[in-house]
């Protein structure tokens, strides 16, 4: 259970602070999509979403019908993400180029409450 709060603070830190960083500095957006085409950019992002992945699932494979499962998932999603990106470079860019900018704010205002949820259990 301790690992489970520990990761709850960490998850919850982690988005809102994105949500914040993307919120007042739209711009970072574009550059991040802009990134997207940058080989090299791609490779350090799957390396870092595959650890993340790892180190999440190693510590933390719990599925009960709990909240403890959102974390789990977390993990398994950073996981395959990363290898998605390692494996496929060249189609990764195309399937997250923004189609809707509508869909990504929405996406975003989720992480947030995800984000809060996740630290109201971490804390509480």
């Amino acid at each position: 259970m301790e690992t489970s709060m520990l990761l709850a603070k960490f998850w919850g830190l982690y988005l809102i602070i994105f949500f914040v960083v993307l919120v007042f500095n739209p711009k970072r957006i574009r550059q991040i999509f802009g990134y997207l085409n940058d080989p090299k950019f791609l490779l350090i992002t799957a390396f870092v979403a595959i650890i993340m992945g790892l180190l999440n699932i190693l510590s933390h494979n719990i599925w009960v019908n709990d909240w403890r499962l959102i974390i789990t998932l977390i993990g398994w999603i950073s996981l395959f993400t990363g290898i998605m990106l390692f494996m496929f470079p060249n189609k990764s860019p195309q399937w997250v180029q923004p189609k809707n900018v509508k869909f990504f704010q929405v996406l975003y205002m989720l992480l947030l409450f995800l984000g809060v949820f996740l630290l109201t259990r971490g804390f509480g």
